[in-house]
């Protein structure tokens, strides 16, 4: 199985500096996967202002009595609970991405029958829009309704 991450609504490449003080601005942001407990080997880094992003996960899907699992190297396992990072951070100009903020992208909200049926049928596909409520890069839990999760036939597959 595979998980695709369609983005779009980036937040642009700059960060302005919280009213409250709470955290400074930040330039050249860039959006990424990051690898399960590898913070520095990140997917596919994305402009902050690019039009749309786009990642594809490597997963491997099994039935268990609690239903479908989701596994890979880049599904995060934290207490019992599934999820993909999505790493804000900035790019300097030697290239290094330092991270600032991050998304945790919940697969155990997946409702049982997508997740079933992308095991299935070989791709889960979630959608969102990456600008949070106040204009900068979304952070924190992301669940349904900022993310949308179906399930596609995987053409790849195919």
């Amino acid at each position: 199985m595979r998980i695709r991450i369609d983005a779009v609504d980036l937040p642009g490449l700059t960060c302005p500096a919280r009213a409250d003080g709470r955290a400074p601005a930040y330039d050249n942001v860039h959006v990424a996967v990051q690898r399960r407990d590898r913070p520095a080997e990140l997917l596919a880094p994305q402009r902050g202002d690019a039009p749309s992003a786009t990642w594809t996960l490597e997963c491997a899907a099994s039935t268990s009595p609690a239903g479908t699992e989701v596994k890979g190297p880049y599904v995060q396992d934290r207490l019992g609970r599934r999820f993909i990072y999505l790493s804000w951070g900035t790019v300097d100009e030697s290239r290094t991405f330092t991270m600032f903020r991050r998304a945790k992208l919940l697969l155990d909200v997946v409702p049982a029958d997508v997740l079933a049926a992308a095991a299935r049928d070989g791709l889960l596909v979630g959608r969102l829009g990456l600008t949070d409520a106040d204009g900068g890069p979304l952070c924190a839990r992301v669940e349904p309704p900022h993310i949308t999760w179906t399930a596609e036939r995987d053409v790849q597959e195919s």
